[in-house]
């Protein structure tokens, strides 16, 4: 496909990515209203009363200023702290004042809010009337026979009508308190109801109507009714700015027409507002800035909207013009990696629109100071996620497997020396491998088989035996006190390799090789750029337990999608086992090294930088064991881990420009590829502990939810991921549908070992050992100490699940999808804890059936 023809799909994205902005487009319309508001609730905090602290007068003729335009009057909750300065500012301002008298538990802060209040009211005559107490039965600081005697005391002084302020359950619940004021001042909140926007209104004026019938005759208020712009939801309530535009706009011309008092809640937002949750700051009909958030006539519509609407396809689009450097991306795979890139720009226009409508309070700063970098680096790796499984579903087929050219008589066949390193190996096990190799169909090697370190006779002597009588092609090593792991050994084979060996060959003590193995591949070495050759690594016994089959299947996957995807760009991990290695080559790369302890990818990454080519066929030519039970495999997982923090370490300064050979496909597959092991992994782990320290906090709402711009990546992140290991297992993994889902519990349940290898090898003084990874049929070691750490860490995420869950009564949405996340993050430690448990029922299910056969 062309670059033309790709650069108009990218264009067809981008501009069906703007049509979807166009069809959500939340602009609408609502009730017009011309005239001013009647009242509007204004309270600023001064801080703690004991704190001695006032509001400024100059703020509060600001904020006034400002209110003016908006309402005829306002109604304050308190008359000291400075308050006591708004009916003189709202006077000069035309506006009346419902005055408010706080009421607590402070006796002598009581007393002094109703000497104030009644003070002011003898003196300003546009107080119109007095509120004692906002919700002090709802909040439980009095009770109502103590607030009826407040307001008794308050009525016999006032000059003006006396009200109190309470939700409309407290007057039906007690209809005294009702019959004890001039005024019902009652809070009619739709949003606190739990119910739809499109209902909000109907339902508010059905229970105005349901108070006046309680109290007929009586004067009533509706004290306080709003709806946030911004937070989170309250059941079926969704904050927004275009929702509370047209809640509002409703109800006031409904009000109105109805001759209906009421007082909207409130005029400014206040960021500092944090007992009701992430909803506090937000219910303003101006911003703290005091900016009117939208108009009372005409269309609702948001400025910013089309604003992020260009961010979010203009980052797309900048993404995906990455795909042109694609060779012969197809229809399919542009579409997908388009639409993914697009998806991104989405989520960086949510987050700049949420940076420029919300105040960060001290729990998003923390959630979004965390989680933002976390999110950075979880991006690249969902997007070579996203790649990978483009390629796999969409993609042209693989075009740089090696092809198996069928024999020529001329073919040259040089000298290849094949070394197999060995410690403490079953005789049995290595005999098998000596003879498979003895069968090789192939005119000229040698076999250099090297036992270091392993002392007892009845490990050496039947190989060293063996190896004499099969002639001098095969060569025996045995040298005790060797330093330096499996990278020494094979050192020392090399020095014994014939001088005249063009190839090495490197295969493990288990494998069993096919007669084919060097006729079929060496003749690629033909090319002389060809710096190494990896055929994959396969297994002999996947089928003696479940665990094994699904290890099995979880090995296959790499070698059958991972290897091959990154074998079109010459960028291969090599392994010590089924590898040929030109020995020009391996001379420039300086041999096998012992600084880390995954010498063979180190040497294949060397051989790479100094500009050899690599090739790679998934046709299997040699059969391992795995290894001998799960405690092993996690072992082995760890050490893989261990060196490949150690190789970063070792060859960052490579990645570089100029620094070697490697082009910018290898550099980019490479660091994508550690990005989606062990960095992913390390990400998983440290998403899982910090949230389990956020768990309390949320419980007891001490501090904000994370929003869904934190919690929808990592849900969309596992979905991808889910996705991407399905979709790639069907069509390149000669597995069953069991086999995969084994495969996938397997991958999953290794997160913890290879987070805390790759921790601990990052860190300045770690030290490296090389672990043998036990192989066989010997009996598994328990792992259960071992997988303590999972147990804890995935009961205590699902514990934490299930508690956010419970305590959710109000169904927050954040809430919901924090427990999700915290359930999905408790999976990978499950599934260790889960293999550990088959292993060990599958032993008693062993003993159990010797037992019945005896």
């Amino acid at each position: 496909m062309s670059l033309g023809t790709v650069a108009l799909i990218l264009g067809v994205v981008a501009c069906l990515h703007l049509g979807l902005w166009a069809l959500k487009n939340p602009a609408t319309t609502a009730a017009p209203v011309e005239d001013r508001l009647a009242s509007v609730s204004y309270n600023r905090f001064a801080g703690a009363p004991s704190a001695g602290l006032t509001v400024p007068e100059a703020r509060i003729r600001a904020d006034l200023t400002a209110i003016a335009g908006q309402a005829r009057a306002v109604r304050t909750y308190a008359s000291t702290q400075g308050l006591e300065r708004v009916p003189e500012i709202a006077a000069e301002l035309g506006l009346t004042v419902t005055l408010g008298i706080w009421i607590d538990n402070d006796n002598a802060r009581n007393e002094r809010e109703i000497q104030s209040a009644l003070d002011l009211a003898r003196h300003n005559p546009n107080v119109t009337r007095l509120v004692v107490g906002n919700e002090t039965v709802f909040r439980h600081e009095r009770s109502v026979a103590d607030l009826i005697r407040i307001i008794q005391r308050v009525k016999r002084d006032s000059p003006v009508p006396v009200a109190t302020a309470e939700n409309w359950q407290t007057f039906i619940q007690h209809p005294e308190l009702g019959d004890a004021v001039d005024q019902i001042f009652a809070h009619i909140i739709p949003y606190w109801e739990g119910g739809p926007k499109a209902s909000a209104v109907g339902r508010s004026l059905a229970i105005y109507d349901r108070l006046r019938a309680a109290f007929p005759g009586k004067t009533i208020v509706i004290g306080e009714l709003g709806w946030p712009s911004a937070g989170r939801n309250y059941e079926q309530s969704m904050p927004g700015s275009i929702t509370q535009a047209v809640v509002l706009r409703d109800f006031v011309a409904r009000a109105m027409a109805l001759g209906i008092d009421y007082n909207i809640v409130e005029a400014i937002d206040q960021p500092e507002k944090l007992f009701e949750g992430n909803v506090g700051p937000y219910w303003g009909i101006l911003d703290a800035s005091l900016r009117p958030k939208f108009a009372w006539t005409g269309p609702l519509v948001d400025a910013e909207y089309w604003k992020a609407a260009a961010c979010a396809v203009l980052v797309g689009l900048l993404l995906s013009l990455s795909v042109l450097l694609l060779p012969g991306a197809t229809v399919g795979q542009v579409m997908l990696l388009a639409g993914a890139d697009h998806v991104i720009g989405d989520w960086c226009a949510s987050v700049l629109g949420y940076w420029h409508a919300h105040y960060f309070l001290h729990g998003e700063v923390i959630a979004f100071g965390v989680g933002l970098p976390l999110l950075g680096l979880l991006a690249p790796i969902l997007l070579s996620r996203v790649g990978e499984l483009a390629a796999v579903t969409f993609g042209r087929n693989p075009e740089r497997l090696l092809a198996i050219s069928p024999p020529r008589p001329d073919a040259a066949t040089p000298k290849v020396s094949i070394h197999i390193p060995a410690y403490r190996e079953p005789p049995e096990m290595l005999l098998r491998t000596i003879e498979s190799v003895a069968r090789l169909d192939y005119p000229d090697f040698e076999c250099v088989v090297i036992i270091n370190n392993t002392p007892d006779p009845a490990f050496w002597q039947p190989i060293e035996t063996r190896c004499r009588e099969l002639g001098p092609r095969f060569k025996f090593l045995r040298v005790e006190n060797l330093q330096g792991f499996k990278a020494a050994a094979l050192r020392l084979a090399m020095a014994e390799a014939a001088a005249d060996a063009e190839i090495i060959g490197v295969i493990d003590a288990d494998y069993v090789v096919d007669p084919r193995w060097l006729a079929d591949l060496v003749p690629s070495f033909a090319d002389p750029e060809v710096g190494l050759i990896q055929a994959p690594q396969d297994h002999r016994d996947g089928d003696r337990s479940l665990i094994h089959a699904a290890m099995n299947a979880e090995y296959a996957g790499f070698f059958d999608i991972g290897m091959v995807e990154r074998n079109e760009f010459n960028a291969i991990i090599v392994h010590g086992t089924m590898c040929l290695i030109r020995r020009t080559a391996m001379a420039a790369a300086g041999g096998w090294s012992s600084d880390t302890i995954c010498e063979d990818s180190d040497l294949g990454l060397t051989i790479m930088e100094l500009g050899w080519r690599a090739h790679y066929t998934n046709r299997r030519y040699g059969w391992g064991l795995l290894p001998q039970d799960y405690q092993a495999f996690r072992v082995q997982r760890a050490r893989w881990a261990t060196g490949a923090v150690q190789i970063v370490r070792k060859h960052w300064r490579k990645f570089l420009p100029g620094s070697s050979r490697l082009d910018h496909d290898q550099k980019r597959e490479f660091l994508l590829g550690w990005l989606n092991w062990f960095v992913a992994e390390s990400i998983a782990v440290a998403a899982a502990l910090l949230n389990l320290i956020w768990v309390p906090f949320i419980a007891l709402d001490i501090v904000a939810i994370p929003d869904v711009l934190l919690t929808i990546p990592i849900i969309a992140a596992f979905l991808v991921t889910l996705l991407h290991f399905a979709c790639a297992y069907r069509m390149r993994v000669a597995v069953s549908y069991w086999q995969m889902l084994g495969a996938m519990i397997v991958f999953m349940s290794v997160q913890w070992t290879v987070a805390s290898a790759a921790f601990t090898a990052a860190l300045p003084a770690s030290r490296s050992y090389f672990h043998r990874t036990r192989k066989g049929s010997g009996a598994p070691v328990t792992t259960r100490i071992i997988a303590m750490p999972e147990m804890l860490l995935g009961a205590l995420l699902a514990a934490g699940a299930i508690t956010i869950y419970a305590v959710n009564i109000y169904r927050h949405l954040e809430a919901d999808l924090f427990a999700t996340i915290l359930l999905l993050q408790s999976l990978p430690f499950l599934s260790a804890v889960a293999l550990v448990w088959l292993e060990r029922f599958g032993d008693r299910r062993s003993i159990s059936a010797a037992r019945a056969a005896i």
